[in-house]
């Protein structure tokens, strides 16, 4: 496997949110008078859009599963979006990659306002040559629909045809809807397992590659083929 076109998951595959968004989910439910002191019961919420969220996790309706999502974002918005760290080895990671001429694009459900604050923060912008995330509003919630715009801008940017493209290209993050919203765009698709991800989601979701530690990452991406679990 070799691919020119690496798009990157942000939570949970370069950087490690736990601490920020447990803690503003834990804030938000607060509000609807729901007491959660332990954090890792909700790692689950790392990942997945997080109106969706609030309703399987924790029963809200549509309605309150919005007004959850505001609160989140009163302690996350200046507070919670600087609790995160950058996953160890992912910086050389990155640098390796641009050295061996790959196109790194960023393809994050997370909105692009804390997107933006969060790469910028970190460092990363200088590694990745474009981003793309969803709005406050909830468009481009879903990974399939980030991963498409991703491909719409990469075609207008080469001049190139978005199916070429997308054989070029391969997606890496560490949960199941990185995986499916991958397949559902035609993009193959790299399950990283220093994240969230439960035992077996990777592989019950099809990742056509799987890797356990950054070092595989790298080595996979430069097109050294890892023996597939």
């Amino acid at each position: 496997m070799d691919k020119k076109y690496i798009l990157l998951d942000l939570d949970g595959t370069l950087t490690d949110p736990k601490e920020g968004i447990t803690k503003c989910v834990q804030y938000a439910l607060a509000s609807f008078g729901i007491d959660e002191p332990c954090l890792d019961n909700l790692e689950c919420y790392i990942g997945p859009p997080l109106d969706e969220s609030f309703r399987k996790f924790h029963g809200l309706n549509e309605e309150d599963s919005w007004k959850a999502v505001a609160k989140y974002r009163e302690r996350f918005t200046d507070i919670g979006v600087f609790e995160n760290d950058v996953i160890k080895g992912i910086p050389q990671c990155l640098e390796t990659l641009k050295a061996a001429d790959k196109m790194l694009i960023l393809a994050t459900c997370k909105p692009q306002v804390y997107m933006y604050k969060i790469i910028n923060h970190f460092g990363l912008d200088k590694y990745l040559d474009f981003s793309v995330g969803s709005e406050l509003d909830g468009t481009r919630k879903h990974k399939n629909e980030v991963i498409e715009e991703v491909f719409r801008q990469l075609s207008e940017k080469t001049g190139k045809d978005i199916i070429e493209l997308k054989a070029d290209a391969i997606m890496v993050g560490d949960r199941d809807q990185d995986v499916n919203g991958a397949h559902m765009a035609s993009v193959e698709a790299v399950g990283v397992k220093f994240g969230y991800a439960a035992e077996g989601e990777l592989e019950e979701a099809g990742a056509d590659y799987i890797v356990r530690t950054v070092p595989e990452l790298t080595a996979l991406l430069l097109g050294n083929d890892l023996d597939n679990e």
